[in-house]
């Protein structure tokens, strides 16, 4: 498997330049991770497939979706790629290398450890900040549009809070300065995580189910029902940040009368606390 890898990375790297590798390369990656794992649910709300697991009964109607898939052409192409190009020279200097050899899976493996830990608390105090009144008026309500969240609308945000929160994705690769393999591979999973939590199903075989401190879709589809400041369950992947924070307060009284078997129409009732 090792040699295959190397083999396959050998070919980009002999055919294409760093700069093509590290923005272009990166930018196409993303773009079909992205897609690729987001459009399916798009379908699944439309034909009512699984049904039984979606977290909110509500459907987003068709115009709905295709302005979200409009918008994030958009943005993705005028705002994702200029960055990731402003950014190279960046990462350059902070010592991203893509010769062979590759790293070892053990460094790996700890650097994208690292990158999730910093990434949810840098995100977490970030979101914080977005949920006060101003900029949440001026600038996070655009990604509130969707109460009913579905996978591609995780990346549906004004421009502004893209690079803001945006900051939070790259601060650990610009520290530690990582192989462009690493960098891709923290990429990919970052896209799947956000898609998964954003994607309004909540399935036996989700990660949360399996991962105590993951929070996954249940727990951030609770934040998009909830508008501006009292939301709560701010953190991007774990949970553990909203529950020493006092942020995660409405989400597991709302949890405690579900396991209890009592409705809850009024769930706003039960908000976190404010910043």
């Amino acid at each position: 498997m090792a040699s295959i890898v190397e083999s396959g990375w050998r070919y980009l790297i002999t055919n294409f330049n760093d700069f093509q590798l590290a923005c272009l390369g990166s930018f196409f990656l993303h773009e079909s991770v992205f897609f690729l794992s987001g459009l399916p649910f798009i379908y699944l709300e439309r034909a009512g497939w699984l049904s039984k697991y979606k977290i909110q009964t509500k459907n987003n109607s068709p115009a709905a979706q295709e302005k979200c898939i409009t918008r994030l052409v958009l943005y993705h192409f005028c705002v994702n790629l200029p960055v990731m190009i402003a950014s190279y020279p960046v990462f350059k200097f902070m010592g991203m290398r893509s010769s062979l050899p590759l790293p070892s899976w053990k460094v790996v493996s700890t650097q994208i450890i690292f990158y999730f830990i910093l990434e949810d608390f840098v995100f977490y105090w970030g979101h914080r900040v977005l949920h006060t009144k101003w900029l949440y008026k001026h600038v996070h309500s655009v990604h509130h549009e969707y109460a009913t969240p579905f996978g591609l609308t995780s990346e549906y945000a004004h421009p502004a809070e893209i690079l803001f929160l945006g900051f939070a994705t790259i601060i650990g690769p610009a520290i530690t300065g990582p192989h462009l393999m690493t960098l891709w591979l923290w990429m990919i999973l970052r896209v799947l995580e956000t898609v998964e939590a954003h994607c309004g199903y909540h399935f036996p075989w989700s990660l949360s189910n399996f991962l105590p401190l993951y929070g996954g879709a249940d727990f951030h589809d609770y934040h998009h029902r909830l508008l501006y400041t009292k939301s709560g369950n701010y953190s991007s992947t774990f949970v553990y940040m909203d529950s020493i924070f006092g942020t995660d307060t409405g989400y597991r009284k709302l949890k405690a009368l579900k396991k209890v078997g009592v409705e809850d129409d009024g769930h706003e009732a039960f908000n976190g606390k404010e910043l």
